[in-house]
């Protein structure tokens, strides 16, 4: 008889072991952070104002599924925008004084063409550094301090 409970929880820890080990199986990947870095600088005028571009790019962009950056209609809108990404990607100054956003990149590769803008003259901040956050899973990813000159 003792032997037959011993068998039997032995078996239940086997069976408790391969359950969770299957669901864990598939579980999300952990994802990196994002890496930033400036790839240019250039100047532009928009309704009589003269502007600079700073333009980066996310070096490891290819490390996020597709499915980040879907149409997320379920989802709050972005304004107007009812088919807003599930993933937003918000600029900061280094103090965390948010400069930018996008809330419609479509695809991993749009990483590669986020910037913000500040008026021709304006001394830009330092660093910059992006938060990606997933919506439907409210995750946050924040980038390194990116430079805002070469």
């Amino acid at each position: 008889m003792r032997i037959s409970r011993v068998l039997t929880s032995l078996l239940a820890g086997l069976l408790l072991a391969v359950a969770i080990s299957d669901k864990t199986s598939h579980a999300n990947p952990i994802l990196p952070n994002p890496v930033l870095y400036l790839i240019s600088t250039e100047p532009y005028t928009a309704n009589g104002a003269n502007y600079i571009r700073y333009s980066y790019d996310v070096l490891n962009k290819d490390a996020y599924p597709t499915d980040m950056f879907a149409a997320a209609p379920g989802l709050p809108p972005c304004g107007k925008n009812t088919n807003a990404s599930r993933t937003w990607v918000d600029i900061f100054d280094q103090r965390g004084k948010r400069l930018y956003g996008f809330c419609a990149l479509s695809k991993p590769s749009d990483l590669g063409t986020i910037w913000f803008a500040l008026e021709d003259g304006v001394v830009p901040p330092s660093y910059i550094y992006i938060e990606m956050t997933d919506r439907q899973t409210n995750t946050k990813y924040k980038s390194n301090l990116a430079d805002t000159v070469f």
